[in-house]
């Protein structure tokens, strides 16, 4: 499902507005690849990502966007990044502001597929091979790839 219905609902009442949302990245790792998927919206190519449903922790949010977008089971290992993703504007005038939460993740099990229709292809990428992905994403992907503490935007 490409919008909740949560969000829906809100829209009726905020119209175009800016929504403030929070989402996960699941950046999901196996050996030295990373799982990608490239959007149906915009054809851009990125790791799982989603909204937070209502009441949701975290965490069982991006495992669950790996398993509805990707047909993936994975073992959510730490959270990396929390940041505020710029504004966007959908073609339909919705503004959303988005507290992204990057988590790094680790492929447990099930052969990637295009499980929900987000996604129009769904695969293993080599990480020194990230051709085609954006700055952005590949921001996420570096993050999860980082030891050592949850790296903060703004933090002092």
């Amino acid at each position: 499902m490409a919008t909740p219905e949560f969000v829906l609902e809100l829209r009726r009442f905020v119209g175009t507005r800016p929504l403030p949302l929070s989402g996960v990245t699941a950046v999901i790792l196996r050996g030295d690849e990373v799982l990608l998927g490239r959007r149906s919206d915009n054809g851009a190519l990125t790791p799982i990502t989603g909204i937070i449903d209502p009441g949701e922790e975290p965490a069982t949010a991006a495992a669950r966007e790996a398993e509805e977008e990707a047909g993936v089971r994975i073992r959510v290992d730490r959270l990396a990044w929390v940041h505020q993703i710029p504004r966007v504007t959908y073609e339909n005038g919705d503004r959303s502001d988005y507290l992204d939460l990057t988590f790094r993740c680790t492929w447990v099990s099930g052969e990637p597929y295009p499980a929900d229709g987000e996604m129009t292809e769904v695969g293993w990428y080599r990480l020194d091979d990230l051709t085609g992905v954006g700055d952005e994403m590949r921001a996420r992907i570096a993050a999860a790839l980082e030891d050592g503490p949850t790296r903060f935007e703004g933090g002092r």
